[in-house]
C-alpha cells in the first residue's frame, strides 16, 4: 500500500506542476492511468508476497533437507566406523581362520603319521603272536597261552611248565619251551623282552631262603632271564625282570582252579616303537 500511495502523490505532482487548469479528457486519462498503475502495484505486491511465502517454505525446506543430510551423514560415518570395526574383525578372524587350517593339516599329517606307526605295530604285534603260536604249539596243552593286550603280546606259562612246587629251578619240561620261545626272540631282534613273575595268594612256608611271595615272584623271573641269557643266547640288554607276587591275579576267586590260573611267568614282548615314540613327543 506505501508503494501505491507514494506512485499516486509522485503523479499527482507531475498533474499539478505541468497544467493548473485539466481538461476533463486529461483527468479522466489521469485517473485511468492512476487505476491501471494501482493494479499493477497490487499485482507486484502479490507477487513479492508469494516470493515472500516461497522464500519461507524454500528456507524451511532447506532446513529440513540439511537436517536429513547431517542425519544421514552421522548414520553414514556410524556406519562407516562399524564396516571398519566388522572388516578389522574379519580380517583378524580370517588370520586366525587361515592359521588353525594350517595347524589343522599339519595335525592331521602328523596323526596319519602316529596311525600308520600304529597300524605297523599292530601287524607286527600279529605277526609275532602267530610265529610265538606256531613255536609253542607243543606246550599249548601245559598251560602255555599266547594272547595280545594293549598292543604286546603276552606269552603267559602256567608255573607247573617251568618249576617245581615251591622251586625257581626251572625243570626239564620248562627248558624246552623257553628254547622254543628263544628261537623265536633271537629272529626277532626289534622286540623288548619283559619277564614278570606271579604267585597265588597263599604264604609262602619253610622255603629257605625265599621270604614270601615277592621273593619267589622275582627269583622265578630272574630264573627265566639268566636261562635265556646265559643258555639260549638272548641279548641281555633286551629283558627286564619283574616280581608281581599275588597282586595282579588272573583270577581273583577264592578257589583251588584260581590259584592254579594265578602262578604263572608271563613273558612280555614289545615291539621297539622308537619311530612311534619320537612322532608322539614332536
Amino acid at each position: 500500500m506505501k508503494i501505491k500511495y507514494c506512485l499516486f502523490a509522485v503523479f499527482l505532482c507531475l498533474a499539478l506542476h505541468s497544467c493548473v487548469v485539466m481538461s476533463p479528457k486529461k483527468y479522466k486519462a489521469l485517473v485511468a492511468d492512476r487505476d491501471s498503475l494501482s493494479k499493477r502495484t497490487n499485482a507486484l505486491e502479490d507477487t513479492v508476497a508469494k516470493l515472500r511465502a516461497d522464500t519461507m517454505r524454500l528456507h524451511r525446506e532447506l532446513k529440513d533437507l540439511q537436517d536429513a543430510y547431517n542425519a544421514l551423514n552421522a548414520n553414514y560415518n556410524a556406519l562407516n566406523d562399524k564396516y571398519s570395526s566388522l572388516n578389522s574383525n574379519f580380517n583378524a578372524s580370517s588370520s586366525k581362520v587361515n592359521t588353525l587350517s594350517s595347524d589343522l593339516k599339519k595335525r592331521e599329517a602328523r596323526l596319519k603319521e602316529v596311525e600308520d606307526a600304529l597300524h605297523k605295530r599292530d601287524e607286527a604285534t600279529s605277526a609275532l603272536k602267530d610265529k610265538l603260536q606256531q613255536a609253542l604249539l607243543g606246550f599249548q596243552q601245559s598251560g602255555l597261552t599266547v594272547d595280545i593286550r594293549n598292543g604286546k603280546v603276552y606269552v603267559s606259562l602256567a608255573d607247573k611248565l617251568l618249576f617245581p612246587s615251591g622251586s625257581i629251578v626251572i625243570d626239564a619240561n620248562g627248558k624246552k619251551a623257553l628254547e622254543q620261545l628263544a628261537i623265536v626272540l633271537n629272529k626277532e631282534t626289534d622286540i623288548n623282552i619283559a619277564v614278570e613273575g606271579h604267585t597265588d595268594d597263599k604264604k609262602v612256608i619253610n622255603l629257605g631262603q625265599i621270604k614270601d611271595n615277592w621273593d619267589l615272584s622275582v627269583l622265578r623271573a630272574t630264573s627265566v632271564c639268566r636261562y635265556l641269557t646265559e643258555v639260549e643266547k638272548v641279548d641281555p640288554h633286551r629283558l627286564t625282570a619283574t616280581g608281581k607276587s599275588e597282586f595282579q591275579p588272573i583270577d581273583p576267586a577264592n578257589t583251588t582252579e584260581a590259584r592254579t590260573r594265578n602262578r604263572r611267568i608271563e613273558i612280555v614282548l614289545t615291539p621297539k616303537l622308537d619311530e612311534l615314540y619320537n612322532l608322539i613327543k614332536q
